[in-house]
């Protein structure tokens, strides 16, 4: 059944051949869907030659596609509002407090861990997030890792293994061990537990001091590499380092977080496909700067927003917030903070069907009950998704 969607005051498709700017606006728009896809993308004043079986009014209300969230960590149980409210006391942030969350996460059923993740994407969704990444890294055992990949690969649309999260007390004082471990049986029985190909899933590290230096680093991605996984990296969180100069090596996807960048870094990134991620609500939750968006933007880096949703860093799933933060916090534009958190939340996951809202692309739509995008940071906070489709359902 095709679905004539009406009344959009501000369309934004992400495609500069529909419409105005690199968003591609569309003002007094309509879309058609056909089934999961977008069928047509145009002005309703040429929409009467559309036809359609069923007509929906949006009132007047800006039309996006729906957020990518390209980096989430969902499957994990328990909290840690304890350590963040040490931290808020002064308290410096370190990468060890994971561990509270292994703990807790290699205590629960699969039961218990796929019901929080469902209950998180639930969440999400009705916030306009209409594609999902998620990250192993809570189980960091042989065991836990594979359950995590399954059930990571059972709920989310896109799995990245990040077995090298952290080293688990198991293994104190021998990292290359345990990184014998991830590189090896670990990565083959996360191969095993994944649905599909290895082309449609990512490898990750940590990339830190406290965490896996650049050696160890590098060593990870090649195993990744070696069996056909997408390479990411998490890196120049907590200070100035490697990760960046790691990833664009190495060709990573994605180097996700980026808060401490030398203008070599940026330089590496403006000339190469690796996507600069920025995870903002992480940078305000521990106290960090705020990730150099408007230097990376200038620069002509490819940028995604994302809102590293885990229990102890950013402990949120609002997309709008992060985009929200993408301008006051990191001084982009209200359009490149929207691109940034859709197409640029594609492009670091590989993905061209999600994000964009052109003729054959999926059918997700975030519907704003505001005229425009640009009330996604002028009203800060504020409950602004009216209605959401995902592969051509509406479902919030």
């Amino acid at each position: 059944m095709t679905v004539l969607v009406q009344g959009i005051s501000q369309l934004v498709t992400n495609d500069p051949a529909l419409g105005e700017g690199p968003l591609g606006v569309v003002r007094d728009a309509a879309l058609v869907l056909d089934g999961e896809r977008v069928l047509w993308a145009g002005t309703a004043a040429s929409a009467s030659d559309v036809g359609a079986d069923e007509r929906v009014d949006v009132g007047g209300r800006a039309v996006l596609p729906g957020w990518v969230d390209s980096h989430t960590h969902l499957v994990f149980d328990g909290d840690r509002a304890a350590e963040f409210t040490a931290r808020m006391a002064g308290e410096a942030y370190e990468a060890g407090g994971i561990m509270t969350t292994v703990h807790a996460t290699r205590e629960a059923s699969d039961e218990q861990l796929t019901g929080l993740v469902q209950a998180r994407l639930a969440e999400m969704l009705r916030g306009g997030t209409t594609t999902v990444e998620t990250k192993t890294g809570y189980g960091l055992s042989f065991v836990d890792e594979v359950r995590s990949a399954r059930i990571a690969d059972a709920t989310c649309d896109v799995t990245t293994f990040l077995g090298a999260h952290l080293v688990p007390a198991d293994f104190a004082g021998d990292i290359d061990g345990y990184l014998d471990l991830v590189c090896g049986q670990m990565l083959d029985g996360v191969l095993a537990a994944l649905s599909g190909p290895p082309g449609g899933y990512f490898i990750d590290v940590f990339c830190e001091d406290g965490a896996f230096d650049e050696a160890r680093s590098r060593r990870v991605l090649a195993a990744g590499q070696r069996v056909g996984l997408g390479l990411k990296v998490h890196g120049n969180q907590l200070g100035y380092g490697p990760g960046v100069r790691l990833a664009v090596d190495a060709g990573a996807t994605s180097v996700d977080h980026c808060t401490y960048l030398t203008d070599e870094d940026i330089d590496l990134l403006a000339g190469s496909s690796t996507v600069a991620t920025l995870l903002p609500t992480c940078d305000l939750s521990t106290r960090q700067p705020a990730a150099p968006g408007r230097r990376l933007a200038d620069a002509g880096a490819t940028i995604a927003l994302a809102s590293n949703c885990n229990p102890g860093t950013s402990y949120t799933s609002s997309m709008n917030l992060v985009v929200a933060l993408g301008v006051l916090q990191c001084g982009l534009t209200a359009d490149e903070a929207v691109r940034a958190a859709t197409a640029g939340g594609a492009a670091a996951l590989g993905l061209t069907d999600v994000g964009v809202l052109r003729p054959g692309a999926f059918a997700d739509l975030h519907v704003l009950d505001a005229p425009s995008h640009d009330h996604l940071a002028y009203r800060v906070g504020m409950p602004l998704t009216h209605a959401v489709w995902r592969r051509g359902k509406q479902v919030a």
